[in-house]
């Protein structure tokens, strides 16, 4: 099979992502197959390739918003049948008996495993997953749009929730990606006034054929307070900006895994009257099985922009810099096709 390997983190100017010819993985027992179609590109890869995320192993195959077929079953996976069209996401494996596990925060277990950073990806012809890792993909979604749904829409959805704005309240977004332009989709469903604050006008236009109340830039004042607000950009001196423009009571959702330097909060001005901050640590799978439910009652609808396998250097370059709105997306197999 085909796939893309980092051996050490550069640069993704210097492509650092080099094809080769692997041997088809075999599922273990409890394992399926899947023969990829679509795996979407997110910053998070772009953090392992440059190595703003410290190397989990020697070489990886990054990928985790994965979607394809079951090729094959291990001898005693039963939950999915081969052909059946499936979803890897970040979160891969767990220790199932932390008290983390046990008390329904398994993101928060030590020992979790990641898609893409401990064990090989999507960007690949095949990839392998534990059978209770999987996700059943809603018909309604073609694979390209379903990719994103896998990281950009989950942790979108559990930063939504950590924000705890209400239906029919204000949400502040900082940073217009793959995440947030589902998070407002899934926002704007519950009625709430999304306010988004972006840099390139490629993605303002895009919040506002989504339908954003507001849309401007981060030293543009927002015209009113907001309930809770979520910064998907990995800039630290956004957060007293975010914090700033809450209510009283507000909460700031941090949906990054990573984050340049926060600067100094001052107490009065950032933090009084209950203002908070939360962070998004991965998810978990009741958090992708809630997206997908929600995702496919509004149903949303992601904007793509796709790639071939062999071009992921080329689609993490765009994305640094913002070169396109909404997702992107590799293309695989029978993905090449849809």
């Amino acid at each position: 099979m085909r796939a893309l390997v980092l051996s050490a983190a550069a640069p993704i100017e210097s492509a650092p992502l080099r094809l080769e010819a692997r041997a088809t993985p075999a599922p273990g027992p409890r394992e399926i197959l899947v023969r990829v179609s679509a795996c979407g590109v997110c910053r998070t890869d772009l953090h392992i390739v440059e190595g703003e995320l410290p190397s989990a192993r020697p070489s990886i195959v990054p990928g985790h918003q994965v979607i394809g077929r079951v090729e094959r079953t291990g001898s005693i996976a039963r939950r999915f049948q081969p052909g059946d069209r499936v979803g890897i996401a970040w979160l891969r494996g767990t220790c199932g008996a932390c008290e983390a596990c046990r008390g329904g925060r398994e993101n928060l277990c030590e020992r979790a495993e990641f898609t893409g950073y401990h064990a090989d990806g999507g960007f690949a012809d095949y990839a392998v997953v534990s059978e209770a890792f999987a996700y059943a993909i809603p018909p309604v979604f073609g694979d390209a749009e379903a990719a994103p749904l896998l990281c950009a829409g989950i942790i979108g959805y559990r930063a939504l929730k950590l924000s705890e704005v209400k239906a029919g309240g204000r949400l502040g977004i900082y940073g217009f990606g793959a995440s947030a332009h589902v998070t407002l989709q899934v926002a704007r469903a519950r009625g709430c006034d999304v306010f988004v604050c972006t840099r390139e006008e490629s993605h303002r236009a895009l919040a506002r054929r989504l339908g954003a109340t507001w849309v401007g830039g981060v030293g543009d004042a927002m015209p009113a307070k907001m309930h809770g607000a979520i910064l998907f950009a990995p800039a630290g001196e956004l957060v007293p900006v975010a914090l700033r423009n809450l209510e009283r009571g507000g909460t700031l959702a941090l949906a990054g895994i990573y984050m340049t330097a926060v600067p100094p909060l001052d107490y009065e001005r950032d933090l009084f009257y209950e203002r908070s901050i939360r962070s998004v640590t991965a998810n978990t799978r009741v958090d992708g099985e809630e997206l997908l439910a929600e995702a496919e009652r509004i149903p949303i609808r992601p904007a793509t922009t796709t790639f071939a396998l062999e071009d992921a250097n080329r689609a993490l370059a765009l994305l640094k810099r913002g070169g396109f709105a909404g997702a992107g997306v590799l293309l695989t197999g029978e993905g090449s096709r849809v």
